[in-house]
């Protein structure tokens, strides 16, 4: 879908992640009010972060999670510790934030304040007691017998059936060791079948959850379906771990070809040729689901958490409407600005678009918080300054906006930490960041997206420097920033920037919006002069 057939809100949205629970507890403590629905959130509330600049909120944790999740942090001896909202029974608005109804009335008031609801879909496993396990085991990847005389299955039935058992290996509890499998036993007929946690290869398996077998066509008819369900009730579908179910990884984590591949261990001796993997997955899930969603529900967003440089991938083969950008938060935490510059290159020449179906985020609920990433000066200020002018999806972290430091767990529903709001560090944000996020639809097209070099006396380009572009609608926008503890003087060619200099008033570059006020900015017949301090960034409008 190209720019103009875009719809507006989509190519415009600011996305904040909620923690669903820990905020409800945070607005009891602030307002002095118990809040324990979503309907009870005050719209006064929603409209603080529509004034902001943020208009969409990704509501974290609010399905019906799994009882044996719970069951498990429990015997381990985590008492406070709640299922993991990963772990999910079933995609039902849970009853302790007032079910359907409540969230019905939650997303009538968003949208009145002009805000868009997201929520998560965990496609690659369920939780160990969902239905779908109970009823069909067969829909679950398997192994033919006990992967390892080491692994023991004696732990406590989590299972609500009590025609099934359900147990994970003892080394879990005993916190010796991970088995990649656990016990399904069916009681009726005494058959024991070993199946797997979910598992992305990466760390220790999710020992509360069982991986879903997508060689299945009755699994990913099941799964599509879900998602058009879920997308009649939610503008925006976040699709957690979505890498791990293209065609290419399924196949290389559960069955590796004789390519050496990493693989889930365990499965080395379950080897399947290109030809088979074919035969039954002829087709990538994920294409399917778009079509589906384009088909069934065509105003909701599609947002795929995808890490492993499938970006391109996501973008251009499955067509999904935005993709996860790690890069930006861990090139500009790690200054890797050659590099940053590199990829927006790269990207731009993938396709005229590729930049608008990116997500730009400082933090995700599996990082450390911004603050603690970035800090709170100059150089936290710089990085949101770019996260809120690149073309694609900015996206800012649980309590970001008000300098919270904690990283929430999945499985707490109650913060571990007592902060309160920095408000000195809100008002930072509400004089620097919120004044770029009205001009939104400036920057959010890459149409007419720009890179530039600024150049020093000798010649050399100035690789810590990140200088871009943009216009729409007769307004245009430069972008200036040092992510770097250097100061630098430079230039910066005019005529790469403004190619009809007839019809721009060149006194505007000097008198009109300027943001930061860090960057001194001056111009010749051809050239921006720039003169930047450490970490500046400037935002000026032309």
């Amino acid at each position: 879908m190209d720019n103009l057939q875009k719809p507006n809100w989509k190519r415009n949205l600011v996305l904040v992640a909620k923690n669903t629970f820990i905020w409800l507890d945070q607005l009891s403590q602030q307002l002095n009010q118990q809040i324990s629905r979503l309907d009870q959130i005050p719209i006064e509330e929603l409209l603080k972060l529509k004034e902001f600049g943020i208009n969409g909120i990704w509501l974290i944790g609010i399905w019906e999670r799994s009882r044996a999740s719970k069951k498990i942090k429990t015997l381990y001896g985590y008492h406070d510790a709640a299922a993991s909202a990963y772990s999910i029974l079933s995609y039902c608005i849970t009853e302790k934030l007032g079910g359907r109804k409540s969230y019905l009335k939650f997303r009538e008031n968003a949208r009145s304040a002009g805000i868009k609801i997201g929520c998560d879909m965990v496609p690659n496993h369920t939780g160990l007691d969902s239905p779908w396990l109970i009823q069909h085991p067969d829909w679950y990847i398997e192994a033919n017998t006990n992967p390892s005389d080491a692994f023991i299955f004696t732990s406590p039935d989590l299972s609500p059936d009590n025609a099934i058992e359900i147990r994970i290996e003892n080394g879990y509890y005993d916190q010796v060791g991970a088995a990649e499998v656990f016990s399904y036993k069916d009681r009726t007929s005494n058959k024991e079948r070993f199946l797997y946690h979910g598992n992305d290869g990466t760390s220790m398996p999710w020992n509360d959850t069982a991986q879903l077998n997508y060689l299945l066509p009755e699994v990913r008819d099941a799964v599509r379906k879900t998602i058009i369900r879920i997308a009649a009730d939610f503008d925006i579908i976040r699709l957690d771990a979505a890498m791990t179910l293209t065609r290419q990884h399924f196949k290389r984590l559960w069955f590796p070809g004789d390519d050496n591949q990493r693989c889930i261990p365990t499965r080395e001796n379950d080897r399947m040729s290109d030809a088979q993997f074919d035969n039954l997955m002829p087709e990538e899930f994920w294409e399917q689901v778009v079509k589906d969603i384009h088909a069934h529900e065509p105003d909701t967003l599609l947002l795929a958490e995808a890490f492993w440089l499938m970006e391109g991938y996501f973008i251009q083969q499955i067509g999904m409407d935005l993709v996860y950008n790690s890069a930006f938060m861990h090139m500009m935490a790690q200054e890797k600005n050659s590099e940053f510059r590199d990829f927006l290159h790269k990207m731009v020449s993938l396709q005229p678009d590729a930049l608008e179906h990116l997500v730009n985020y400082q933090t995700t609920p599996d990082e450390e918080s911004a603050i603690v990433l970035f800090g709170e000066t100059e150089k936290y200020f710089g990085v949101c300054t770019l996260l809120c002018t690149l073309p694609g999806l900015p996206m800012f972290g649980h309590g970001q906006l008000e300098g919270y430091r904690e990283k929430y767990g999945m499985d707490y529903l109650l913060p571990n930490l007592q902060e309160t709001p920095n408000n000195s560090l809100f008002e930072k944000h509400m004089q620097w960041i919120s004044p770029i996020l009205k001009y939104r639809d400036l920057f959010s097209s890459s149409k007419n997206f720009q890179m530039h070099d600024m150049i020093d006396q000798n010649g050399n380009i100035i690789e810590d420097l990140i200088v871009f572009t943009n216009s729409h609608s007769g307004k245009n926008g430069l972008v200036v920033f040092n992510n770097s503890p250097h100061p630098y003087q430079g230039t910066i060619n005019l005529d790469e920037i403004i190619p009809s200099l007839q019809k721009i008033d060149l006194e505007s570059l000097r008198a009109e919006d300027t943001r930061m006020l860090k960057t001194s900015l001056n111009y010749s017949s051809n050239c921006i002069h720039l003169d930047s301090p450490p970490y500046s960034s400037d935002v000026f409008l032309f």
